[in-house]
């Protein structure tokens, strides 16, 4: 019997921060202190993107993810790393050509917006291979079994983000219960399946997308 639990709904809280830099006029007799950045420090910061703490803060999508899958990701468009960076995690895997199946699933278990309204996840998503070891049949009747389907779905999720090398451990699942993983970044395997990972820390905008080649099972 599968264990099944239903996926609490979080809010997505929204963080504004906004920064304001006061300029004071300076006499011929008070020049400007060396420490205090100018006017035309802070426009050539800005346009070389520097943050001032070593680059900018999203960098860049494709150069963090790993995997021989990784190829298969367009590279642009929103299924690509940069469009699936700036969405939610359930709208950035509807646009992934390697998560058609995964999707359908998602969206048959009304998991969609609890998906993307979640704070900070990490989702171990089988790619569409991945389904071929379930009958037609099989895979019909659980895409009608919406209570087992969600138990399937929430077992591959965890309420938090797991960076490659943190993998290694037991981890809770939004499901209730727990999966071990072995290893971590390339050499992980995760689950009683023993999934490896196809393309892996792919970022979102509340998640991080491990794509793996097997369907977990609670």
């Amino acid at each position: 019997m599968l264990h099944t639990t239903t996926l609490r709904k979080t809010g997505l809280a929204a963080a504004a921060v906004s920064l304001s830099i006061g300029l004071a006029a300076c006499g011929a007799d008070e020049p400007t202190s060396a420490d205090e950045p100018t006017s035309e420090d802070t426009a050539m910061a800005d346009e070389s993107g520097d943050t001032g703490d070593g680059g900018d803060a999203m960098g860049d999508p494709a150069a963090q993810t790993y995997g021989a899958a990784c190829g298969d990701v367009p590279t642009e468009g929103d299924g690509s790393f940069d469009g699936m960076a700036t969405a939610p995690v359930a709208s950035a895997a509807s646009a992934n050509p390697l998560l058609s199946t995964l999707v359908t699933a998602v969206g048959a278990a009304d998991l969609v917006e609890p998906l993307n309204s979640a704070e900070a996840l990490t989702v171990f998503a089988p790619a569409n291979p991945a389904f071929d070891a379930f009958t037609k049949k099989q895979l019909n009747g659980l895409l009608k079994d919406k209570d087992a389907l969600t138990g399937v779905l929430t077992h591959h999720v965890v309420p938090e983000q797991i960076s490659p090398d943190q993998l290694t451990g037991e981890f809770e699942t939004l499901a209730g219960d727990t999966i071990t993983i072995n290893g971590s970044g390339e050499a992980a395997t995760v689950g009683d399946e023993e999934a490896t990972v196809l393309c892996g820390n792919i970022p979102t905008a509340n998640a991080t997308v491990y794509v793996i080649d097997a369907v977990l099972m609670p």
